[in-house]
């Protein structure tokens, strides 16, 4: 019992991170059916620039708690990355909007190793140890045991749902978004200016993988230039799960990914002694995938994107 809760737990902050850079796939795919495979390298983009940062911040405000500092990086961090992907989509994607579906899908992939090879070169590519700073004594919960570095992620994850949420529903900018994810062309003709909300699409996701690279590099301890690749893929793995452009469909995803990889590779690992477990974890994503394309394409709750006229 105390294995199940504790990987449970561990499922829950992975989730929580797949979800997160899974609510960018599955905007951009839902306004301009377009899957943006350098998402994962944003994600890495933001967690080496926090990385760069913190040495800087400690140092100008040594009194600074730990905390503190992590919030600062993050913010930071959030805008360079936002920029980022303003550029991209405003450079890379933009000029493409109206070409075959397989332009942008091959100038997304080229992107992302430009962005791995630009990181390599400026950052150099071997791993680098993240500093901790959070304390790191485990809380024990019914057996199991959480770090506050967990808490924080579960807790900011929360938020950041919540925050996006009341923005896509109850804002003039999420109405925008809505009314151009239903015909671009229509809302134009309404006052919408369709590229102005596409823009602020990519920000947006871009702030989301920022804050799940920058919590990951924290719960792991490491950054490298490689970072975004996997956890990039499996974000694209838990939106097709819960529904590609459907937002609540990326959070159950996220979620139940993360829940699957955990447990499956919790108890793998009991079973053989070790011999297997989380070194073969990264299956199970994609065994999720293969199935759920095969049983139900359309993910597991449909897709909220409506038909272009």
């Amino acid at each position: 019992m105390e294995i199940l809760l504790q990987q449970i737990i561990n499922g829950l902050v992975l989730g929580s991170m797949y979800a997160l850079v899974a609510l960018g796939y599955t905007m951009v795919y839902g306004i301009i059916n377009l899957i943006n495979f350098a998402h994962g390298e944003v994600l890495m983009v933001g967690a080496l620039t926090s990385w760069a940062l913190i040495g800087t911040v400690q140092e100008a405000m040594p009194w600074l708690p730990g905390w503190g500092v992590l919030i600062i990086v993050l913010v930071i961090s959030c805008f360079v990355a936002a920029t980022l992907n303003f550029i991209i989509e405003k450079v890379a994607y933009r000029p493409l909007r109206n070409s075959p579906k397989l332009a942008p899908l091959i100038t997304a992939i080229g992107m992302s190793i430009l962005l791995q090879t630009l990181a390599m070169i400026i950052f150099k590519p071997n791993y680098k140890p993240y500093p901790t700073l959070l304390p790191s004594a485990p809380i024990a919960i019914g057996g199991a045991v959480i770090t506050p570095t967990q808490i924080m992620i579960l807790g900011l994850t929360a938020v950041s749902l919540a925050v996006l949420m009341y923005l896509v529903n109850y804002t003039k900018l999420g109405r925008a978004m809505r009314a151009t994810a239903e015909n671009p062309r229509v809302a134009a003709l309404m006052g919408v200016k369709p590229d102005m909300v596409i823009s602020a699409t990519f920000i947006i996701g871009a702030i989301l993988a920022t804050i799940a690279g920058v919590m990951y590099a924290s719960n792991y301890g490491t950054v490298q230039h490689t970072m975004g690749f996997l956890p990039g893929l499996k974000a694209f793995t838990a939106a097709v799960f819960g529904g590609i452009g459907n937002l609540a469909g990326a959070v159950v995803g996220g979620i139940l990914l993360g829940l699957i990889e955990s447990i499956g590779s919790g108890y793998i690992g009991t079973l053989t002694g070790g011999v297997l477990g989380s070194h073969y974890s990264d299956i199970f994503a994609f065994i999720v995938l293969i199935i759920m394309l095969t049983l139900r394409p359309s993910g597991l709750l449909g897709e909220r994107v409506a038909d272009r006229a």
